[in-house]
């Protein structure tokens, strides 16, 4: 083997022949070569497809993730809105309706509610349209009352709500990655509690809470 290598180093040949000793009789060496090769070369082209693939689908796995937590934030922030406008019309008919010595202070506190809640919903609608979806014009049913007394539980009962769904759509918030609804909500439950707050003390000067 040894003089055939020495014997195709001296020769002289086109550059379009093939050495001798990858001519006839040798040309095993040369398809093994080849062949080792080409292997090599399959098995690199499937590890990047397979790299490629794995890369592809956490994409479209996070991009899944992403839309559940879109959806469902769009949904609860819908609710919430359903929520504003049932407090808008609720501090809107029981201002109208109320009767008695205390119809004057309640009467304006109702009203100074209603600017609240009115807030709280351009801010709910704007958010959901942004974030490309349709706000409801639907209202949670409001509760029917007579008595002032009723209708400061009505309105206690409809805040400790608010309060509750604001810290659902807090957390949903924060899973979605919007940092600026999250402070928003936060801002949003502040003032429902202070509105809580102040129903439970007029309702306990009344001998209940």
């Amino acid at each position: 083997m040894r003089d055939t290598i020495d014997e195709a180093s001296e020769e002289s040949f086109p550059a379009s022949d093939a050495p001798a000793w990858i001519r006839p009789g040798n040309r095993e060496l040369a398809l093994s070569l080849s062949t080792f090769h080409e292997k090599e070369n399959d098995t690199v082209s499937v590890q990047t497809q397979q790299a490629t693939s794995h890369r592809s689908e956490a994409r479209h796995g996070d991009h899944d993730i992403q839309t559940v937590a879109r959806d469902a934030l769009v949904a609860g922030l819908n609710q919430d809105l359903a929520g504003e406008y049932q407090a808008i019309l609720m501090y809107s008919h029981y201002a109208a309706k109320l009767t008695g010595p205390c119809r004057g202070e309640l009467r304006s506190l109702f009203q100074a509610e209603i600017t609240d809640e009115l807030g709280h919903a351009q801010f709910l609608a704007d958010k959901i349209a942004a974030l490309g979806e349709e706000p409801t014009t639907q209202a949670r049913r409001v509760e029917p009352a007579d008595h002032p007394r009723e209708m400061l539980q009505n309105a206690l009962a409809a805040e400790k709500q608010a309060i509750a769904d604001y810290g659902e759509r807090l957390r949903q918030a924060e899973d979605y990655g919007d940092i600026g609804l999250k402070v928003a909500l936060e801002n949003q439950i502040a003032d429902e509690t202070r509105h809580k707050e102040e129903l439970e003390r007029i309702l306990t000067g009344w001998g209940m809470n």
